[in-house]
This record gives C-alpha cells, structure tokens and sequence, in this order.
C-alpha cells in the first residue's frame, strides 16, 4: 500500500485548514515541479476538492430536469430562444446561475475540509456566441464571483473549460449532445486559442487560480490528435501566462501519446484523468473496487486499474496529476460512503496529487440523500424539485424553478463531513 504522510508546512496548511475564518491575505500561487504540486515557499498542499458541476454548464441529470427531450445546455437555449426571445434567456440564464451557487454554498465547502474547486464552464460564459472572439458585457462575472468567494475561504480554483465552441465530445455534459465539431472545424479551434488567451490574461498573476484545466474530456478526436491540439493550446495560452498550471487533458485511452511533456518544452503542467470506480462500466458501487483501486490488491473486483500502476506511470513521465473527476460516495450507504470518501481523499494527496470530487451539488425530485446521491448536498427529504416540460412551462413556473435552486432546504452528506474531518481516518477496508 501506499505511504501516507503529512504535506506541506503548517502555516500553509493552518491557511487552508477547514473552517478557518476567511482568508487575510491572497493565496499563493501554486506551480508543478516534476510530480509535485508546489506552493512559491516549496510547501506541497494537500489539495481536497470538489466539482461545482452543473453551475455554470448545466447536466440535466444533476437538477431533476430532460424530459420531453430538452436534456442538454443547447436545447434548452434553443427552446427558451424561440419561446421568449434571446435577450429573455439571457435573464433566466442569470437568474439560473445566481442561485445555483449561493453564499451557503461556499460556506458549506470548508465544513467539507475542502480547500480546492474545479469550476466548470461552457465557452459562452465567456465569449459572446452571436459576436465570436468578443467578450460578453457580463464576461467576468461568474468567474470573478466564483474566486473571490473561494480565495475568502482559502480555497483555490481550477478553471475547467467544460464545453467548447461546437463541442469537443458526443456527450451531453460538453453542453450539445452528439455534435463534436471542435476537432474538425479549425474556427472552433482558434476560437478556444482566444477564449484560453482572454482568460490567461485576466488571471495570470491571481493565486487563487490554482490552474487550467484546458479541454474536459476531449474524447471525440484520437489520442494522438489531441495530444497535437492541446500542445497548441499549451503554447498560446504560455505566450500570455507563465505563471499558472496548465492541465493537460487525458483520453479515454489514457496520456500516453503525450509522452513526457518535458522533452516537448512543457513546464509546470499536470495531466488530467478521471477514475470512476463503481461506474460507467467500472464494477459496480461498493467497498470491494473502491479497495482494488486504492490498495493496488487484485481480487478482481475492479478494472485491474490502480493508483499504484498510476504513481508508477507518473513517476516515469516526471509529472504531476490532477484527479479531475471522481466519485467515492454515491449508493455505498451514509456511513461506508463518507468512509470511503476520506480513505480516498487520503490515498490521493498521499501521492501528492491534487483532487475534486463529483460532485458538490445534485438536487432531485423527490429530495433526500438515500444511499448516496452524487451530490454531497442535495435537497431534503419532502423538498421537491418540480420536473418542467420547457416546451410549455409558463415563464413564471420556468423563474420559480430557478429560484428555487437556491432556497430549497439542503440534506448534506453528514458523513462525509464527519469523516472528513476525523482526526483518526477510518478503516473500511479491514478485513
């Protein structure tokens, strides 16, 4: 098994300890150096965090809502479009996105013990999708809010470029299901070099930025093509910051076709993956591959993947990683959930690799944490979450669903906050 011991020195940790009163001064920017993850003192964090998924690019999944076929980001624009007119969906967006993520919200993270955040976004955020590569009035708003709020609170941010201009995967979650023009329309591309420059010039000297995560998921083209796109990408957004963390995305097939990015001229880089035990093929939800994964045994019970072959691999390509994605908790049950939760938060830093979980929030109809939702809050028992048909909803019942995302009671995963914030780690996988 691996060895665990203690990151970094106490005043950065005793900086970023959960629940600490906000945050004084700035946080310090953080680089890579070979596999570590490094603040400019040389103290290596422990890097604890979560997704804020569904925020600033919506999964309909993740808020109880796709019926009558609207259950992508693009539909429900085009529906809202053609219903109330281009300026309306502007305001409901507002309005969506306003509440969706609320003070309360960055008051919970800390009880978390969690001190980092990957912050998804889709690229009209950002850029004006009806004038390409001009900002939109209301460019920065979200992004500022978000590490403004998050640097209060001592918690760093990585920003996550989550849906592309014409989509860089068949998926839902890159915000137009089944579209993936990104890789052969060389526009998109260029356009997302200007996207990543606007961003790497607003934010090349804030330390809060914890790095760019620069494309999720890019899973529509080959490894070896992405491997090509991304080393664009890697040099236009250095022209601009030398400064910050620039993550390179893994394929589905894994990082290989990188090679190491030191002989390509890349520095301060992590690569990106996202380790699902339990799901999408993966086994199936339970204590059995959630231990094969992190223990490195092999009872069979997982892919035969583990964090040791990963260490290994990362050890010989003299980089660091970013578990970008993973989910520890859902359908284990409140107490094995938020054990399990912990021994992998532990698992990971002890390989000194910065983490964020999926994810932070999920609200369904019904409400209640059951055996573990994928959200380490959700709404509470009996607190419904309507389920609209954005075809024919009135504009009134469209607005207080959107309201309601921000007032609805919260049920926390309590075990998760116990656990993560136990002086002694938990044992789940003792014989």
């Amino acid at each position: 098994m691996l060895t665990r011991k203690l990151f970094g020195c106490a005043s950065f940790a005793a900086m970023l300890l959960a629940g600490a009163v906000q945050a004084q001064t700035a946080l310090p920017m953080l680089h890579t150096e070979g596999t570590r993850w490094l603040a400019a003192d040389g103290a290596q964090p422990a890097l604890r965090g979560v997704n804020l998924g569904n925020y600033l690019i919506q999964e309909f999944w993740m808020m109880g809502q796709g019926s009558a076929g609207i259950d992508d980001q693009c539909k429900l624009e085009a529906v809202l479009d053609k219903r109330f007119g281009y300026a309306e969906r502007e305001r409901l967006y507002a309005l969506y996105r306003d509440n969706w993520i609320k003070p309360r919200d960055w008051d919970m993270l800390p009880k978390l013990n969690l001190n980092l955040v990957r912050l998804p976004f889709i690229y009209s955020v950002v850029e004006d999708e009806k004038n390409p590569r001009h900002l939109r009035a209301d460019a920065w708003k979200y992004l500022d809010n978000a590490i403004d709020e998050a640097e209060k609170r001592g918690i760093y941010v990585i920003l996550d470029l989550h849906g592309a201009v014409g989509s860089q995967g068949w998926e839902h979650h890159s915000g137009c299901a089944g579209k993936n023009k990104y890789w052969d329309t060389p526009e998109y591309q260029q356009r997302t070099i200007w996207l990543w420059r606007q961003i790497a010039a607003r934010y090349k000297d804030r330390g809060a930025v914890a790095g760019y995560s620069i494309l999720n998921e890019p899973w529509g083209t080959t490894p070896e093509n992405l491997a090509v796109v991304m080393g664009t990408l890697y040099q236009e957004i250095r022209a601009v910051d030398q400064n910050h963390v620039i993550i390179l995305p893994g394929h589905s097939k894994g990082i290989d076709a990188y090679g190491k990015p030191s002989e390509h001229g890349m520095k301060n880089v992590a690569f990106e993956m996202h380790p699902y035990p339990g799901h999408f093929g993966w086994g199936k939800p339970g204590v059995d591959v959630h231990r094969d994964w992190l223990t490195c045994s092999a009872s069979g019970a997982g892919s035969g993947d583990n964090v040791c072959k990963w260490k290994t691999k990362l050890d010989g390509l003299d980089t660091a990683f970013f578990v970008g994605e993973f989910q520890p908790w859902a359908f284990l049950g409140p107490e094995l959930g938020g054990q399990v939760t912990r021994v992998t938060y532990d698992t990971y830093v002890a390989n000194g690799w910065a983490t964020t979980a999926w994810a932070y929030k999920l609200v369904s109809n019904q409400g209640g944490q059951g055996t573990g939702t994928w959200g380490l809050v959700t709404n509470a028992p009996g607190a419904t979450i309507p389920k609209l048909d954005f075809n024919k909803a009135s504009l009134a019942d469209i607005e207080k669903l959107f309201r309601l995302f921000g007032s609805v009671p919260y049920q926390p995963q309590q075990t998760a906050i116990k656990w993560m914030n136990a002086p002694v780690p938990p044992t789940p996988f003792a014989k």
